[in-house]
């Protein structure tokens, strides 16, 4: 029986195309740590860019596919995911600008045209679906002045600690969080300026212990003001992610968020439809709010539907008790519509930090 070298798996494995890189895995330097053992078993690691990877099952499938066909004289192989995290700020090109927050790999907003639209429910899910899948995941509520974050993680009379000046975000389900909600009473108004208001969102970056981040999400206010602005002035922002209804006066003034961002440079990682359609007792779908909104702006402003969540008394209910969705009832319809649009949101930034990184000198 001939035998079985790294060089050959690595020849066989080159068979595997990373559909959205449009590279193979050996090409793509995914392949790692092979290992060669007793009756010619094969192990060896799959390196995704996310931890959130939806093509997990797919790259298992087809690497054990390539190995059966070229290496027919293969025992028991085992394909093992692990995920490194990428960051187009990392790939060793040329020096970035000053970035307050280096250790942080990709910076996401979440922002809407108008108020009403369920955005911050979207993005505490989203926040808390990536650290599920064992993502670092930290959370900024800059909605100033209508701040929901404590309240949807059930943290309405936390403090966070400050130790030497600096402000340790609250941690709640693997999120590391931080609102200004957590440094005022519930029932007093913020009553600020712009100025006062970008100041605040400036402390927030620079004033709090993040550390190692892979992804960091901003819940932006409504509108296109002074605190979107501030963010994109600071940081290095990865992508944005629009939140919608599906009725025509959302959908108007998601248009104005869509330009701003364009306008200041800030990649579209694409739409979610909230509140798409109401879940009835016998499976049936009711689109109290109108039917295709979200799909058909996504198409005609070239940007990504990113998902489609339905309208129940279940998200509203863990938005007010502090246990979102996708914790209170993971397997719902609603859940495994978040838990899709945050993969979804992972694998674009995956592929914006390959082009990135394709575009760099010397790589």
């Amino acid at each position: 029986m001939p035998a079985i070298t790294e060089q050959k798996i690595l020849e066989a494995l080159k068979n595997v195309m990373d559909p959205d890189l449009k590279k193979d895995l050996v090409s793509l330097n995914m392949i790692k740590d092979i290992r060669i053992g007793k009756n010619h078993t094969i192990s060896f690691s799959v390196e995704l860019t996310t931890p959130a990877c939806p093509m997990k099952d797919h790259f298992r499938s087809a690497c054990t596919a390539a190995i059966r066909e070229h290496l027919p004289e293969a025992g028991e192989i085992t394909v093992n995911l692990p995920a490194k995290v990428t960051s187009g700020r990392s790939c060793g090109g040329h020096e970035e600008k000053h970035n307050p927050l280096p250790n942080v790999k990709n910076i996401i907003a979440v922002g809407s045209g108008k108020g009403g639209v369920g955005k911050s429910t979207v993005a505490v899910n989203l926040a808390v679906s990536l650290a599920k899948t064992g993502a670092k995941v930290g959370l900024i509520d800059a909605d100033l002045y209508g701040p929901s974050i404590p309240t949807m993680f059930g943290l309405e009379n936390k403090r966070p600690e400050v130790l030497n000046k600096t402000i340790i975000p609250i941690e709640k389900y693997g999120v590391k969080l931080m609102s200004i909600g957590f440094l005022i009473e519930s029932d007093n108004p913020v009553i600020w300026r712009g100025p006062m208001a970008s100041s605040a969102i400036k402390q927030f970056i620079t004033d709090v212990a993040w550390g190692d981040l892979d992804y960091l999400i901003f819940d932006l206010p409504p509108g296109t003001g002074d605190i979107q602005l501030t963010l994109v002035q600071m940081l290095p922002i990865s992508g944005a992610v629009i939140v919608t209804t599906p009725q025509d006066v959302a959908l108007a003034d998601v248009a104005k968020a869509v330009t701003m961002f364009r306008k200041v440079n800030v990649p579209l990682l694409g739409l979610i439809e909230n509140m798409s359609y109401y879940l009835l007792p016998d499976g049936a779908k009711d689109y109290i709010f109108g039917k295709g909104g979200g799909e058909k702006f996504a198409k005609a402003q070239g940007i990504t539907l990113l998902g489609s969540v339905p309208i129940g008394s279940t998200i509203r209910e863990g938005g007010d008790s502090g246990k979102p969705i996708v914790i209170e009832s993971p397997e719902s319809e609603a859940a495994d519509a978040i838990n899709s649009a945050a993969c979804e949101v992972a694998r674009q930034i995956s592929i914006r930090n390959a082009a990135a990184c394709a575009l760099q000198p010397g790589q």
